[in-house]
């Protein structure tokens, strides 16, 4: 699971634990000993068409092979849980369904499962099964003893609150960052096809727009020491972020402004938030009254400086203060900073209609899945 700060704090930040799945799932005494729930072996002969999700060993659709009903007493359902097949593909299942032979059932002994808790349990176990082949196969009597690693609170038991936070925190930047970049892309377009021509544009100089420019901080990787503040450099990718560092001193501290990439991916310009420190390989740009609408406006006219820059020639100090960029106006010239605001504010609300649209059915469907089989398939 990749990295994430939360406000719970972060994965570096967590104290973990190993657990067998026997001491947190359910499990049973069986004819062959401890075992985990699972599924059986019903005829086709005895399955008819219906409304139950059948899970299979297959790792595709959530593992779902059919919709079927039985009354053969090898019929075995749950509801909320997570399927783990003998092959290695984890899934969750808030809705009942039956399990076919070879394919188990997880559900935990001191906690309701939801799909933040789920997802995040399932990338632990899926990091501690190694399975591959029909010759190589994960038995209910195998699963109980395998060992997932796990955040732990005080107690040293499972942190399940802290797992529901970090998962739901993470998609829900997921869905912030998505919504930022469509938004800038969908007024990029608008610019390249002409679509704002209706409205009057002047050219204008960045030092006249950005009361405070100032350019971050030499800081070598050999001096940063870890920490949760955002450090941001010239990387075009993850907002400009490059590293989390927790130095204090001779840096330079920036927040709610626009960072612009002076050398490396020259022109790359993002919106920051949130305080960070800033290498020397960005300028950071300040306005008086800052506005995140229409700070997402003029980053994007601000990467349009890539195609004048590159990499063997960076937008030093004096070139930052001579260039220009062209802005919507009033009819008395001046910036229309309300119609830019109101521009982006309308384009954020029409992308977070369609990413929520895409979103959260993919919630309700694929993003249920683990995956299908580990790594090492």
């Amino acid at each position: 699971m990749s990295e994430l700060q939360t406000n719970s704090g972060s994965l570096k930040d967590v104290k973990w634990g190993q657990f067998y799945i026997k001491d947190i799932f359910q499990t049973y005494i069986g004819q062959k000993g401890l075992q985990t729930h699972t599924g059986a072996y019903v005829s086709k002969q005895a399955l008819f068409h219906g409304t139950m999700p059948r899970i299979t060993v297959k790792d595709t659709s959530n593992g779902i092979d059919s919709f079927c009903y039985s009354e053969d007493k090898n019929f075995r359902t749950f509801k909320n849980f997570i399927s783990v097949s003998f092959l290695g593909s984890v899934f969750y299942h808030p809705y009942e369904a039956s399990l076919d032979m070879k394919v188990h059932a997880l559900i935990p002994l001191e906690k309701e499962l939801n799909l933040y808790i789920a997802k995040f349990v399932i990338s632990a176990i899926k990091n501690c099964i190694t399975l591959s082949s029909y010759g190589n196969q994960l038995s209910s009597t195998d699963l109980p003893k395998v060992k997932i690693l796990l955040p732990v609170n005080s107690d040293d038991k499972p942190d399940w609150q802290f797992m529901e936070d970090f998962v739901k925190q993470k998609e829900q930047k997921q869905k912030a960052d998505l919504i930022e970049y469509y938004s800038q892309k969908a007024l990029n377009l608008m610019l390249l096809s002409g679509g704002l021509k209706n409205i009057e544009w002047r050219e204008f100089f960045i030092s006249d727009i950005f009361t405070k420019i100032q350019r971050g901080k030499r800081l070598t990787k050999g001096n940063q020491q870890g920490g949760d503040m955002p450090y941001v450099s010239s990387t075009a990718s993850n907002n400009g972020v490059d590293n989390f560092i927790g130095n204090s001193s001779g840096v330079r501290i920036f927040e709610n402004c626009l960072t612009l990439a002076n050398s490396g991916s020259v022109g790359s310009a993002f919106f920051h938030h949130y305080q960070f420190v800033a290498s020397d390989h960005v300028t950071a740009l300040q306005m008086e009254q800052p506005n995140k609408y229409v700070y997402l406006f003029l980053s994007t006219l601000l990467k349009r400086l890539e195609e004048k820059y590159s990499f063997n020639r960076e937008i030093n100090d004096k070139r930052i203060q001579r260039e220009k960029i062209l802005l919507p106006v009033h009819s008395d010239g001046k910036p229309d900073w309300q119609f830019m605001e109101d521009f982006m504010r309308q384009i954020e609300k029409d992308k977070i209609k369609t990413i929520l649209n895409y979103y959260n059915p993919l919630n309700d469907n694929e993003i249920m899945r683990g995956g299908g089989k580990t790594k090492s398939e």
